[in-house]
């Protein structure tokens, strides 16, 4: 049987595949060091668990609205006002099945076939085939580690063409850890201003900045607001990522659209989930403190060992849990790097070709302390024979 084109187009994720061949290694009694996670290794803080518990208990285990429900869209109202510095109305809010589901969710409502969106490289991998699901065409710049693996406004203006519909920004960033400044924002905003083009501004891990970086909301700045849709979540800052629970903000006619489109496809979020959902934004937030706190020490540990190893490169990651090691002068691709360094090393890490750029791998530093040490021990070792 002949298969949709949209389904014979996608890539599938390297991420999962590295994960899934490290996982049956580690069934087979191997011990592997896994670098490929993109989920917190802490568990979801109690009393989040304890809402969702309660709610079950409850009977709140039915439908919702479609958009969520409004004590939790008023409460992410709420956060965004105080927190970010961002006024948006419940009706302009959509609660997702995560944040990967809104990113979706927005672009199926603004792009058409034919429409360009423009994605800074390297990317979370899911974001060319999102666009490419919606009969849309990634267009990709090439960042450099030079420039910290940002974008300039520049950049961003010599990709542009006509056919230009959106532009991603993912800040901080995955897979680099990068966090734009509100200077360079702003910069990237007024080209969009300029030209009229949408703004998906993933910032889902806006709670985990480090060395008193500041993350800036893109729709506050001037100009932005009509023209941004503002992507946010659960997963990374609560450590909720098997919840499947995230949210965005958006212009109301936009906003209007998504809530159609997910009345149709997912209908509503979990219920229960969302009743944790609530208690994440209004309980307490000391376990996110405590969580960037242990990451900032791992991140620290893990530059130092990485900047020490001979004919490998980094730059210092100021957000997310992440860290971008530009292999270049090894001699190898990323795939065969990773899948050398996982078979006879046992350490799993991912291929920089899946977020586009095959001279990089990706290293997370969510897990624990003893693990990133042995991992680089491994690592290092495995740099020798090259």
């Amino acid at each position: 049987m002949e298969l949709a084109n949209r389904a014979t187009i996608l890539t599938p994720s390297l991420t999962l595949s590295i994960d899934s061949k490290a996982k049956a290694m580690k069934a087979e009694g191997i011990d592997v060091c896994g670098f490929g996670a993109g989920e917190p290794d802490f568990d979801t803080p109690e009393h989040i668990k304890a809402a969702a518990q309660a709610a079950i208990e409850t009977g709140f285990t039915k439908y919702t609205p479609s958009s969520g429900t409004p004590e939790l869209r008023q409460a992410i109202a709420d956060k965004f006002q105080a927190e970010n510095g961002l006024t948006y109305k419940p009706s302009q809010i959509i609660v997702s099945n995560g944040a990967k589901h809104s990113c979706y969710n927005a672009i199926l409502a603004t792009i058409q076939p034919g429409d360009e969106v423009i994605i800074p490289s390297p990317y979370w991998l899911s974001y060319p085939e999102m666009v490419r699901l919606a009969g849309g065409e990634p267009v990709f710049v090439q960042t450099k580690e030079e420039n910290g693996w940002k974008m300039s406004a520049d950049e961003f203006q010599d990709a542009m063409t006509p056919r230009t519909k959106m532009v991603i920004i993912n800040s901080p960033g995955n897979p680099t850890g990068a966090v734009y400044t509100k200077e360079e924002l702003q910069a990237i905003v007024e080209v969009a201003v300029d030209e009229e083009i949408l703004i998906l501004s993933d910032e889902i891990y806006e709670k985990l900045t480090y060395d008193d970086v500041q993350h800036i909301s893109t729709a506050t700045l001037p100009g932005a607001y009509d023209l941004t849709i503002t992507i946010n979540g659960f997963s990374k800052a609560y450590s909720m990522t098997g919840w499947r629970l995230g949210y965005l903000g958006a212009p109301e006619s936009i906003a209007k659209a998504i809530d159609a489109i997910q009345s149709h496809s997912t209908s509503n979020p979990c219920s229960f989930a969302q009743k944790g959902g609530l208690a994440a934004l209004k309980g307490d937030q000391q376990p996110v403190a405590d969580m960037r706190e242990e990451f900032d020490m791992r991140r620290n540990y893990m530059i130092n060992r990485l900047a020490s190893i001979p004919r490998v490169s980094v730059v210092k990651p100021e957000g997310a849990f992440y860290v971008l090691v530009n292999i270049s002068q090894l001699g190898l691709s990323s795939t065969n790097f990773a899948d050398r360094l996982l078979s006879k090393h046992h350490v799993a890490v991912v291929p920089g070709v899946a977020f586009g750029n095959d001279s990089t791998v990706r290293l997370s530093y969510a897990t624990s302390l003893d693990v990133i040490k042995k991992g680089l021990d491994r690592f290092e070792e495995f740099t020798k024979t090259l």
